[in-house]
């Protein structure tokens, strides 16, 4: 009975394990928390369809679940998009608290928890959202997760030569657009600034912490009012907020980790109704991302989607 039962543990261990590198490699992929899990879901969904003689067949059975994965993802961003194309306003990438919560009905396994770093900060996967589904996974899985371009070609049905190319387009994406580095904490201070500027609706403050041509979204996903499309330069974010001022009047405002960089929640009664990601260069805020769809604040509130609920 031991010399079984070992293996079988053995296996099972591993395969639990992989938990955290798929959650990390998924949410990536797609941009949702909500979206990863799925995924992590229909994963192991297919392992567990094997039979036993099939699993002891594949000899790592860690790299066969990121390949299935992988694969489901690549399918997923492709329907994404005729999704998104009835989606009610902007879309904008799940956004992620510092630490998952963990309410008493929801446990969650802390291997779960995405790691926090460049790769998920919110600037990095819009532009990720950017990208044609080949280069996104192309992308995300040679320069982040080092997959080689042979591994990476299997999973998009693509020669070798053609994902380093498909990379390669994306990595110039990247360069295009992103803003240079700025330090953690003086991102922290300028957002800290924004904050108090706005709560003693101060004007002149907020303009000067606003690039000229700051860019503000907002994603309600036509479930809350929110503003439907971007708005575009200091002086029309600055309207938009002396219009909206009576319906902010009851919000708190409080500083948050928001994709691994500092951000704002708003609560009212508690409990979070919106999410502030930042871009900010030098001493000015270029870009505000502003998520209202309660879906996509369930990590905020009531903690990750129930499997099988509505999507986004």
């Amino acid at each position: 009975m031991t010399s079984q039962s070992e293996p079988e543990d053995g296996q099972l261990s591993a395969i639990v394990n992989e938990r955290r590198q798929l959650i990390n490699l998924a949410y990536r992929l797609l941009g949702s928390l909500a979206d990863a899990e799925d995924v992590l879901q229909e994963t192991y969904a297919r392992w567990y369809a094997l039979s036993r003689e099939q699993q002891d067949a594949i000899e790592s059975p860690g790299a066969w679940m990121s390949k299935v994965a992988s694969r489901i993802c690549l399918n997923m961003l492709t329907s994404a998009r005729a999704r998104r194309e009835s989606y009610v306003g902007e879309w904008v990438p799940e956004p992620l608290p510092e630490a998952l919560p963990e309410p008493a009905e929801w446990i969650i396994d802390p291997a779960d928890r995405v790691t926090l770093d460049e790769s998920v900060n919110m600037a990095f996967l819009v532009v990720l959202e950017s990208m044609t589904p080949a280069e996104r996974v192309a992308f995300v899985l040679h320069d982040v997760f080092r997959y080689s371009f042979a591994e990476v070609a299997e999973i998009v049905g693509r020669t070798p030569a053609a994902c380093r190319q498909l990379a390669s387009s994306a990595r110039r994406r990247i360069r295009t657009v992103r803003a240079p580095a700025t330090p953690v904490t003086h991102q922290a201070r300028i957002v800290r600034d924004f904050k108090q500027a706005w709560e003693a609706k101060d004007i002149n403050a907020l303009i000067s912490l606003l690039d000229p041509d700051v860019t503000a979204i907002s994603d309600g996903g036509g479930l809350v009012s929110t503003v439907l499309h971007p708005i575009e330069g200091a002086e029309k974010i600055m309207r938009s907020l002396i219009l909206l001022q009576d319906r902010l009047r009851d919000l708190t405002l409080l500083e948050r980790t928001v994709n691994g960089q500092p951000g704002l929640i708003a609560q009212e009664d508690g409990v979070t109704v919106s999410v502030y990601a930042f871009e900010v260069a030098g001493d000015r805020i270029k870009r505000i991302w502003a998520v209202r769809n309660p879906d996509k604040l369930r990590p905020w509130t009531t903690g990750p989607r129930i499997p099988g609920s509505p999507t986004r």
